[in-house]
């Protein structure tokens, strides 16, 4: 049953599925859910998931990578109200390019071409972080002799090396937790270091340390728009260690992408994007914990190197790439944005002008 519902996932293009006991699949496919009209999985074949992803029958929630149906999924293993529930998503196997996601490719491959500092990609769920960031390293690979380490959980896109080496750690298998993951990595001879995810104050600390120790250090936040991200990573901290985190990632953020997946006309999804470059302001905003004057200056920035999301959502709908309803449902203040797709500015827009 398992394999015939990946091998149809796979060919209606579905990015997740969802099998839940008693009840027909899920699958998702551009961002909506849909019946794979197939019957619910049985007991036998929830009991073949738990043991192909090496959890063991009692577990409640478990992670893993799986292959099936020619497919590689990252695979979630859990329990709702006692009944066993799986959620599979699809990775694909060829590394899309940089320039084909949407996102601001010249300056992401400024910023990955640094030699140290902490690189952040932000988004919610399922917004492409990890792709964008696997696109970032694949321009790596084919430019530059650089030895890169990652820690995933689990491992997602699988590289070959070409002009770098690769060390691929997944949590779980190859090492215990992202955090002793990314301090063993230190004796690892690295020059980029990827951490799949920070989730709390250790595994932040010990990014923050990579960087400062003259690593590259690329990572991933949930987060909706990057003064978000900013106040999520401090918030990780105790009280009484806010102010620390807060000067130590304002000198060695280099730069932030919030970024998200958006249907666009005729079917599909494409990427609206915020970013800054950290640079003099952004750090002295960012050390004292001054977040509105950090949203004000990602508005009014050069807009080569910082771009709000209600710029990027603008021309999209300028282009006739993503509906107006649609975007107007995204952004913080749908008055200013219909008010600037009539061409009246006002805020952020005013001042650029």
């Amino acid at each position: 049953m398992l394999d015939e519902v990946l091998t149809r996932a796979a060919e209606y293009g579905a990015s997740d599925i969802i099998l839940r006991e008693g009840l027909p699949p899920m699958v998702r496919i551009d961002g909506a859910l849909q019946s794979l009209g197939s019957a619910p999985p049985e007991a036998a074949d929830l009991d073949a998931l738990w043991a192909a992803c090496g959890a063991h029958a009692g577990d409640t929630d478990h992670d893993a990578s799986l292959v099936g149906g020619g497919e590689r999924f990252r695979v979630n293993l859990h329990r709702r109200l006692g009944e066993r529930g799986a959620v599979l998503r699809r990775i694909k196997r060829q590394i899309p390019q940089l320039d084909t996601l949407g996102v601001p490719a010249p300056l992401l491959r400024d910023w990955v071409g640094r030699e140290a500092g902490l690189l952040l990609v932000s988004g919610p769920t399922g917004s492409g972080k990890s792709t964008t960031l696997a696109a970032l390293l694949d321009h790596v690979n084919k430019t530059a002799a650089r030895h890169v380490v990652t820690i995933e959980d689990p491992v997602e896109y699988l590289f070959e090396s070409a002009l770098s080496l690769f060390t691929q750690r997944e949590v779980g298998a190859d090492t215990p937790s992202f955090t002793e993951g990314l301090r063993r990595s230190l004796r690892q001879d690295p020059d980029i270091i990827l951490v799949g995810e920070i989730r709390d104050a250790t595994s932040a600390t010990a990014a923050l340390q990579a960087a400062e120790t003259g690593h590259l250090v690329l990572t991933t936040l949930h987060a909706s728009t990057c003064t978000e991200a900013v106040e999520r990573l401090e918030l990780l901290f105790p009280s009484g260690e806010r102010d620390a985190a807060r000067h130590s990632l304002a000198g060695l953020l280099i730069g932030l992408l919030c970024q998200r997946l958006v249907p666009t006309r005729g079917g599909g999804r494409t990427a609206a994007c915020e970013y800054f470059t950290n640079e003099a302001l952004s750090r002295s905003l960012i050390a004292e914990g001054r977040r509105a004057e950090l949203q004000d200056l990602i508005g009014r920035g050069d807009p080569r190197t910082a771009r709000p999301l209600h710029d990027s959502l603008l021309g999209l709908v300028q282009a006739g790439t993503v509906d107006e309803a649609v975007a107007m449902e995204i952004v913080a203040r749908p008055q200013d944005f219909a008010r600037a797709l009539r061409g009246i500015a006002s805020g952020a827009q005013a001042t650029r002008r």
